[in-house]
């Protein structure tokens, strides 16, 4: 059994994919091809958002965002402590300094009242500036946007919505990647959508932002290829991997149903054993990983292992307890939920092609 089983995939849409990259082949524009602006405004129409620029991997996406906002040395970037390192690498890479956040106990997503907690103490200390919030759709599940846009405007501070794990997921009938004022996405292979390596795209609705975006991937460049108005970074993604995901975006859909009813049935025969993911009232998960807390994780692992069932972890050491945060000065207890679901959550096999091989 595959945790992550893209064979299948690949299989099922092997005609249409394997005819893509052939036309790629026959035009020979690989950088920068027609494909890509296909994909963009794909991808514009899925979301429901006004510009998709599509970029080299989900943490230049993150990057690309940080520099559109103007993130600087002094600036207090508020994200999760229970995510992937790029979250907060990407405001540390800028400058700014990462303020960590704990998490819902179950959601797992960033935690809107500890987040307001957080802001009101930096505000008070009046050593950093309250500048954004990443938040991020951990597991497939679109974080609390609702609250957190509340939060944002509050604060006037600005809303990065990370979609990478929560793409075609929903909150009435919202998509990831329409929510805050920017949103980024990975199409990393083992993301609900993904490529054949690397690749990322930046969401907005504002215009100012995608000009900026398309020039900022691209060296900075202005209207004449030669003239960098500004300092960039070489940020494209490829005109072969933009093919191969038009075709998988166009599959997205169904793959979802079938993630969700494989989602449902795992949530059936599990939920006496373990805490099982909780999709509130209205929202849709793309069920990026299928995520469950046991007090004694690798036992229940070690138990699927005999069966032959992969499992992972995710998350396991949480942002503040990062060797390359250390100077931050956290210290364990600083965000009890958080800790607790790094030391005690597990995943098990979750894709498209897997919901009728779930037992019943």
């Amino acid at each position: 059994m595959q945790f992550i089983d893209l064979a299948a995939q690949y299989q099922h849409l092997k005609t249409k994919i394997d005819k893509r990259i052939q036309d790629v082949l026959n035009h020979g524009k690989y950088i920068m091809g027609p494909e890509v602006q296909e994909l963009e405004q794909k991808l514009a129409e899925y979301v429901g958002v006004k510009h998709v620029v599509t970029c080299a991997n989900g943490t230049d996406a993150l990057t690309l965002s940080m520099m559109v906002l103007g993130i600087k040395e002094g600036d207090a970037v508020f994200c999760p402590t229970f995510t992937f390192f790029a979250t907060a690498e990407v405001i540390a890479f800028e400058g700014a300094t990462p303020v960590f956040v704990d998490s819902d106990p179950d959601t797992f997503n960033i935690c809107p009242i500890d987040l307001e907690k957080r802001i009101q103490k930096v505000i008070t200390e009046g050593k950093l500036t309250p500048k954004a919030i990443i938040a991020v759709d951990l597991f497939g599940l679109p974080a609390n946007y609702p609250e957190l846009e509340k939060i944002a405007k509050k604060y006037n501070l600005k809303l990065v919505e990370d979609a990478a794990q929560g793409f075609g997921g929903e909150i009435n009938g919202k998509k990831a990647g329409g929510f805050g004022d920017i949103a980024t996405t990975s199409f990393f292979p083992a993301k609900p959508l993904g490529c054949y390596g690397d690749g990322g795209a930046v969401f907005t609705n504002n215009d100012e932002y995608a000009e900026l975006l398309k020039s900022y991937r691209v060296h900075g460049k202005g209207t004449d290829k030669y003239d960098n108005i500004r300092i960039g970074m070489n940020s494209r993604l490829d005109t072969i991997q933009a093919a191969i995901l038009i075709e998988k975006l166009a599959e997205f859909p169904t793959e979802l149903v079938n993630r969700n009813i494989a989602a449902n049935r795992y949530t059936e025969d599990l939920k006496k054993i373990y805490k099982t993911p909780v999709v509130p009232e209205g929202y849709l998960s793309s069920w990026a990983q299928y995520t469950l807390v046991a007090e004694d994780r690798n036992t229940e692992m070690l138990k699927y292992k005999e069966q032959g069932i992969p499992t992972m972890v995710y998350y396991g050491t949480c942002m503040h307890k990062q060797t390359a945060f250390e100077s931050l000065g956290y210290k364990f207890g600083d965000f009890p939920i958080a800790e607790r679901l790094a030391n005690k959550v597990f995943s098990l096999p979750m894709h498209g092609y897997f919901h009728n091989q779930v037992k019943k």
